[in-house]
């Protein structure tokens, strides 16, 4: 008997009654069931707001990058049982592996760019803060708060775990508890994860819950603060994104949608270079990895005329070789398309771009894929077709049929490949590949305006490359037009996507108070107590030493110069040094670093630990032979990662503002000096 799948609504488990069948794709057989109770959306809606939004600010961004790593883990030592349900989805295991270890993979990444990059608190301060009037009393600056609101994430079937996890992990750290609806053909996996989730306790009760089935009215409950998102066909992104209530309450509405993307062979590469090869096997290994359902698949394969035949026969021998079938079975290297719709579906648009493509490989009516029972499986032979005037033919751009289908298209001259790959109306991915740092040079601005990602293969990137279809946490994943017009990833970004952006104006002592980062021309704190004596629990944002004062000499460059080899004629030619702009001989600027450091450093053992790092460092004016400095040193910004040394001793991220002025009271120098400093525990 078929299992029910239940939708996580509300802290708890619904659905006893079957509905809707969902098949294995590779034997036909019913495997789950949709449930057929109704969901009550104003419930879950009433959940996230009441129960999930409160709880997930109670942690911080680096509380919250610590609970997506203990997940990542959590889900990395169950994935077995989410590899032997995703078989059912036709995948094969190093289809899963994108799937299930992608995902898991996405919540390591984000969990470390949030420790590494987020502040402590629930505000971002996106400095730097500036002066807006002549005295110094009035400046200005931006912040990025949690929006208040849920998101909503509406999913495709390709990709149930990754497509949910890399949506989730940018939007828990954001603060915003989470209402995943993933398409239902596929949905068992999504379910499984979930219920992994959920059995791990490891997130606070309300930050993610589960839609199995249809959304219902749920869109109808969200407000400005909330936020929706969608992968899918660019068809029903344009539906969602006109709903009447999204519109009204001018809710976010972030699409990712598929896309014609193209790979350029440039016409630099011959059939004897190695890039020859590796085009081939790109346009292959897209066509065959996860059967070719992916949004960032190469579906238009861009070649020179004068290569056509080439790339014909090497992508057919390649092809040929690519065994069909149980995943289970050894030597098989592509499974089935996710569902029988979907077989379907891929069938009807094969034969619409075969009306003005002719057929390359792929199509027979001897083709049966490797396996017992299989039959009626949802199986797809992989399909090159081949159209000889493209820019002539309207299908080959607009028809995408969504499995291991490709088609080839010939182009003469550079320019000409470019506008068929811009006859895409935007795109999630593009490939060049070339031997020639000049075409890279002039192909990719133009080419930027019609792509979210462009991806350059050459020999040497070919190393280390994860290839055209593989969006990575830190880069950027979307595209223009019909690729949706969204952002997902991109790393920190995709988190303050999710946030509210607001100016701030005011005194500089306020915007300090607010942004908890010291500003200058803000109240100081002064006291008897050397900053660098303080633990990090007792030193306050604005703490504070006006360091005693240091004479440069000729001596001090002479020695500088000596120590560190640098006898730049500024610092040792008296003559040449008058004739510069500057008229005189001048200290090295890291003497300067050195003579600073050297007026506010505490010597003796205590809370600071380790300096590793400079920020914002500018020379702002020359120190000459005979100047005095001086150094100002500022608690700036904390940041508790909550993390231990070796000795389990607690430590937070302390940066320092430097000020290193002259005897007129003119800044010389200005930088962030970043050290560790040891917790009292």
């Amino acid at each position: 008997m078929s299992q029910v799948l239940q939708s996580f609504i509300g802290g708890q488990w619904i659905g006893q009654q079957g509905a809707q069948a969902l098949r294995s794709a590779l034997n036909g057989q019913t495997v789950y069931q949709t449930h057929a109770e109704a969901i009550d959306f104003g419930d879950a809606v009433h959940y996230a707001r009441t129960v999930g939004l409160p709880n997930l600010l109670k942690l911080d961004f680096q509380e919250r990058a610590q609970r997506l790593k203990a997940l990542a883990k959590y889900i990395g030592e169950h994935k077995e049982q989410l590899y032997a349900i995703s078989a059912h989805s036709g995948a094969t295991r190093a289809d899963s592996w994108v799937d299930i270890e992608g995902g898991a993979g996405t919540l390591f990444a984000y969990s470390s760019m949030g420790s590494n990059e987020l502040p402590s608190g629930n505000l971002i301060h996106e400095g730097p803060a500036f002066p807006l009037g002549k005295k110094g009393g009035f400046a200005g600056t931006h912040i990025l708060v949690p929006r208040g609101g849920i998101a909503v994430h509406i999913n495709a079937f390709n990709f149930p775990i990754w497509g949910l996890l890399e949506k989730f992990a940018p939007t828990f750290l954001a603060g915003m508890p989470c209402i995943g609806k993933p398409a239902s053909s596929t949905s068992y996996l999504t379910e499984a994860m979930v219920r992994l989730v959920e059995q791990s306790g490891i997130l606070p009760a309300g930050s993610l819950q589960l839609v199995i089935g249809s959304t219902g009215d749920l869109l109808d409950r969200l407000n400005g603060q909330d936020v929706v998102t969608f992968t899918g066909s660019a068809d029903t992104a344009a539906m969602l994104r006109v709903h009447p209530n999204v519109v009204k309450h001018s809710i976010p509405f972030n699409a990712e949608a598929d896309s014609l993307n193209c790979a350029i062979l440039a016409p630099d590469v011959t059939p004897d270079d190695e890039e020859f090869d590796l085009f081939v096997k790109e346009v292959a290994r897209e066509m065959t990895v996860k059967a070719g359902q992916k949004c960032t698949a190469i579906r238009r394969a861009i070649v020179p005329r004068q290569h056509l035949d080439a790339v014909v026969e090497k992508l057919k021998a390649r092809l040929a070789k690519v065994v069909v079938g149980d995943p289970s079975v050894e030597g098989v290297k592509m499974g089935a398309l996710a569902s029988h719709s979907q077989q379907a579906d891929v069938a009807e648009r094969v034969a619409l771009l075969r009306q003005s493509a002719e057929l390359v490989f792929g199509g027979g009516a001897d083709f049966s894929p490797v396996g017992e029972g299989v039959a009626q499986g949802a199986f797809f032979q992989p399909t090159l077709l081949l159209c000889q005037k493209p820019l002539q033919t309207d299908s080959v751009h607009d028809v995408e049929a969504f499995g291991p289908v490709s088609t080839l298209m010939p182009y003469d001259g550079m320019d000409e490949a470019l506008q068929l790959a811009a006859r895409g109306q935007g795109s999630l991915v593009g490939t060049l590949v070339t031997k020639d740092p000049q075409i890279a040079a002039r192909v990719i601005p133009v080419a930027a305006a019609s792509h979210g990602r462009l991806h350059i293969l050459d020999r040497e990137s070919s190393v280390e490359s994860t290839g055209h279809g593989s969006p990575l946490p830190s880069l950027k994943h979307g595209g223009p037009g019909r690729a949706g017009g969204g952002e997902e990833l991109g790393g920190i970004r995709a988190v303050k996507h999710l946030m509210q952006r607001t100016a701030l104006q005011g005194s500089p002592t306020m915007i300090a108070a607010v942004t908890g980062e010291y500003m200058r021309g803000a109240k100081l704190i002064e006291t008897d107590v050397h900053p660098f004596r303080r633990y990090f629990e007792d030193l306050q944002i604005g703490e504070s030493l006006l360091t005693h004062r240091r004479t440069v000499g000729e001596a001090d460059i002479v020695a500088f110069g000596g120590l560190s080899g640098d006898y730049f004629y500024m610092h040792f030619d008296e003559i040449a040094a008058k004739d510069s702009p500057f008229g005189k001989r001048i200290a090295h600027g890291y003497f300067v670093l050195s003579a600073a450091a050297g007026l506010f450093v505490s010597p003796a053992p205590g809370p600071v630990l380790a300096n590793y790092g400079l920020d914002t460092l500018r020379f702002i004016k020359p120190v000459g032979i005979g100047d005095t400095i001086q150094a100002r040193l500022t608690a700036k910004r904390k940041i508790d990662r909550n993390k231990k040394d070796a000795n389990g001793v607690g430590q937070g991220v302390v940066a320092w503002d430097v000020e290193v002025s002259n005897q007129l009271g003119e800044l010389v120098a200005s930088y962030d000096i970043l050290t560790l400093v040891a917790k009292k525990g």
